[in-house]
């Protein structure tokens, strides 16, 4: 009975401790991402994650970007910028600009003239090395 209790309790240990590294790894890659949005734009205070586990699987993404408002997403996997390819549409599906075109540029930057529900779209870049961990952040800065 008691080697049960023992065996169950490291497992559970175990299970713990591998949630706290990948959550761990997953911040280190936000933080990464983070970068981009420092001192210019204000965070939306999300963080679209998503673990990615080849460049055939994508993630999907819904906000809400408001007129008027100047905006920048920002889209990493791993600690250097490039791995992932993001591309954001709108509601019926029509692409609005994808990363592809600039080379896996980590950000972009538009402006908003009227209030739109998108989705933004990332996936591995077959080419290049990553976490597998995605990040998307999302930034602001209201016009005057």
């Amino acid at each position: 009975m008691k080697k049960g209790f023992l065996k169950l309790g490291i497992i559970i240990c175990g299970l713990i401790i591998a949630n706290a590294s990948t959550a761990q790894i997953s911040d280190t890659v936000a933080n990464s991402c983070a970068k981009h949005l420092e001192n210019q734009f204000i965070s939306d205070g999300q963080q679209y994650r998503a673990l990615l586990m080849n460049a055939d699987e994508t993630a999907e993404f819904h906000t809400t970007l408001y007129g008027g408002t100047l905006y920048r997403i920002a889209a990493c996997s791993g600690l250097t910028d490039g791995n992932l390819v993001f591309s954001v549409y709108d509601s019926e599906h029509n692409l609005l600009f994808s990363n592809r075109d600039y080379k896996n540029a980590p950000y972009w930057d538009f402006k908003i003239v009227n209030t739109l529900d998108c989705i933004i779209e990332a996936k591995l870049d077959g080419a290049a090395q990553g976490s597998g961990r995605a990040v998307v952040l999302i930034g602001f800065k209201q016009q005057k």
